[in-house]
């Protein structure tokens, strides 16, 4: 009896592990490793659906001015030390009312659902750009933000809203760093 039993539930168990590895591996590719942010894949579903039911909803995009030179001049640990502050500044301006992601690069984005319980645009640049310290230096940082709000949009789509915040931050952009627009 108890050899039918461990007939039966080794399989079982092989299976068991098995779906917990496919599950781990999966939540893994929806987190950026270096950040431990959303990932496009994993944000994108996310966002669609907060945008879709919460009508204040704001949008942000937010690019690292001039990341390249910090990777240049002081290395790739350093970049990575940017990246990792920003993604946590982001992360907790956003606030039990939003998430955010790194889209790639030196790229992030966030979906806040009540962007009257944030500090608000300015206070999120003014985070943004401290600098970082790393291995003794403290490194420049400046950032471009777009933000788009759900209600300015005709109808709500995320990739409408993401349209509106890039336009927005390249806006930013054009008008010199620290600027943030909507």
């Amino acid at each position: 009896m108890d050899t039918q039993l461990i007939a039966i539930g080794l399989p079982s168990l092989g299976w068991a592990v098995h779906g917990g590895f496919l599950l781990h591996r999966l939540s893994t590719a929806r987190r950026d490793p270096l950040t431990g942010l959303h990932t496009r894949a994993g944000w994108t579903t996310r966002a669609e659906h907060l945008l879709a039911k919460h009508p204040d909803a704001l949008v942000i995009l937010v690019d690292l001015d001039d990341f390249k030179a910090v990777n240049d001049t002081h290395g790739h640990a350093a970049g990575d030390t940017v990246l990792t502050a920003t993604a946590h500044r982001l992360s907790t301006w956003c606030g039990p009312h939003g998430i955010a992601a790194r889209l790639g690069g030196d790229e992030f984005a966030a979906i806040v659902t009540s962007p009257a319980h944030t500090t608000g645009l300015h206070a999120l640049q003014e985070a943004l750009d401290q600098p970082v310290e790393h291995a003794g230096h403290a490194l420049p940082v400046s950032a471009s933000v777009g933000s788009c709000h759900r209600m300015d949009l005709p109808v709500p789509t995320l990739t409408d809203a993401l349209s509106a915040a890039d336009a927005a931050m390249y806006a930013a952009k054009g008008h010199g760093r620290r600027n943030t627009h909507h």
